[in-house]
């Protein structure tokens, strides 16, 4: 029931109890300089969720305002098994969050920088057979600036066409990544190269070539980060880099009252805004929208 709409008539005592209480709040303001600070209070409107395989066969939220679900299976290179399952759970949102979309997904990122593990590239072809166009060059199979690009975009056409899609069709909801907002999960657990400037110029590569595959398909994307993580993984980014304008989704928020102060930090990168800010409750991660 929406209360805001409603008339309530009040007993006279109980007014003449308000009337009293509202009376101290002003006298104590006025007379010692006091300002009582009312939590924030946690509009439902306002509050999604996100899950992923470690919310695997438990109970998951109910009523959430909109779902964002992790495609992957803790690292870049593998699958969330229960994608389909909670993308499912993703459209049960109820679509309540004025500018947040509904259903929304993240897929990890990082950059293992190590040329004998299974997926670094070794040419430009993405695993779609198409050729790249590789703004470092060509990828050779060594730990360079264009392999480490090559190996954002494989793992960017992996996320959409050979985790999200089959997921999507098997809980039989979209399949068009564009009714999406997509997220980068970039976080200093995953790997990444340290210790020099060269690395963190490749784990930049890793991202920007991520991005570059969501913006050539016209794909909603934004950034999950902190300011001191992202600064660490990928130091100053060039004013030119493609990551500039994306929205941020802010960690770090320690309950509602904090996550909504939050909303007015830095964006992660120039031009962006801050567009919802993690928190954690009961053992689930809270989204609040600054939207």
């Amino acid at each position: 029931m929406n209360l805001s709409s409603q008339i309530i008539a009040y007993p006279k005592r109980k007014l003449r109890f308000y009337s009293a209480v509202a009376l101290f709040m002003a006298i104590a303001v006025y007379s010692f300089g006091v300002v009582f600070a009312l939590p924030l209070p946690e509009k439902h409107h306002l509050v999604g969720n996100d899950i992923s395989f470690p919310q695997c066969g438990k109970e998951l939220p109910r009523g959430q305002a909109f779902g964002i679900v992790g495609v992957n299976g803790g690292v870049a290179s593998n699958t969330n098994p229960c994608l389909a399952e909670q993308l499912r759970w993703a459209h049960t949102s109820t679509g309540e969050s004025v500018g947040q979309v509904r259903s929304q997904l993240y897929v990890n990122t990082g950059n293992p920088h190590d040329s004998t593990i299974s997926g670094w590239p070794d040419n430009n072809a993405d695993p779609s057979g198409r050729i790249t166009k590789n703004p470092h060059g060509i990828c050779d199979g060594s730990v360079t600036r264009a392999c480490a690009w090559q190996y954002g975009w494989n793992r960017a056409v992996e996320a959409v066409e050979q985790r999200f899609k089959p997921a999507a069709r098997s809980a039989f909801v979209s399949d068009n990544p564009r009714s999406y907002m997509w997220w980068l999960d970039v976080e200093t657990m995953n790997s990444w190269e340290t210790g020099s400037t060269e690395g963190l110029a490749n784990n930049t590569a890793v991202l920007e070539a991520m991005a570059s595959y969501y913006k050539d398909r016209q794909i909603r994307l934004g950034i999950y980060s902190t300011s001191h993580q992202l600064g660490k993984i990928v130091g100053t980014l060039d004013r030119r880099s493609i990551l500039h304008s994306l929205d941020s989704w802010l960690a770090g928020g320690e309950n509602p009252t904090i996550a909504a102060r939050k909303c007015g930090d830095s964006p992660l990168v120039r031009g962006g805004r801050v567009v919802m800010v993690q928190y954690i409750k009961d053992g689930f991660d809270f989204n609040y929208s600054c939207l």
